[in-house]
């Protein structure tokens, strides 16, 4: 009896440990990102690692000033690698940088994310800051709002974005898209190109 009643301390001993660490490990991780400044350390590995490819793949100067650091580079992370760039920059690619002609990748930084593509009646939108340091204009929420329901609260009522995959970003965690928005404030401001095919 005593001997069961000992292996039982133990198991409990062990599995309050493994509590302790793992609720330690999330109040780290959900720590408040926002503030300007934040550290990588404590962050969950693959978030982490996206962070650091998120800072290493920004074609452009990033400004961190009373942005959060950590949610910059995750939101360079979704943004440089899920295409936003083939449609919200025109050209997408340098002259002499174009992949997909063999040549060696060179993001076009001149007009980065400035919109300009026309697709039939449509034209992709600026997504630079704007002169109050809105990405497309809009506030975080209004930004949100647009990638969850495709409606730009600019836009007249019932108007839906046409071409933009709304549904697929509008599926994705309030934080993914608090940090594309945290990128989009970092990055600079640009002028659209005059709108082409």
């Amino acid at each position: 009896m005593k001997k069961s009643r000992s292996g039982i301390d133990r198991l409990w001993v062990v599995a309050t440990a493994m509590l302790t660490a793992l609720m330690s490990t999330a109040a780290v991780a959900s720590d408040d990102e926002d503030r300007p400044g934040d550290r990588l350390e404590g962050r969950a590995g693959n978030e982490q690692a996206q962070i650091r490819r998120g800072f290493e793949i920004a074609p452009v100067p990033l400004d961190f000033s009373g942005k959060s650091r950590g949610l910059v580079g995750l939101g360079s992370y979704i943004v440089n690698t899920t295409g936003c760039n083939d449609c919200h920059t025109h050209p997408s690619y340098a002259v002499g940088g174009d992949p997909f002609m063999g040549q060696r990748e060179q993001i076009n930084t001149l007009t980065y994310l400035a919109g300009g593509r026309k697709f039939g009646p449509f034209v992709s939108a600026n997504l630079t800051p704007d002169m109050h340091g809105k990405p497309a204009g809009l506030t975080r929420e209004e930004f949100i709002q647009t990638l969850r329901t495709g409606h730009n609260p600019h836009d007249p009522k019932g108007e839906i974005l046409q071409v933009m995959p709304w549904p697929v970003f509008g599926k994705k965690i309030d934080r993914d898209l608090e940090a594309i928005y945290e990128y989009l404030r970092a990055i600079p401001s640009r002028q659209m190109p005059t709108p082409s095919p």
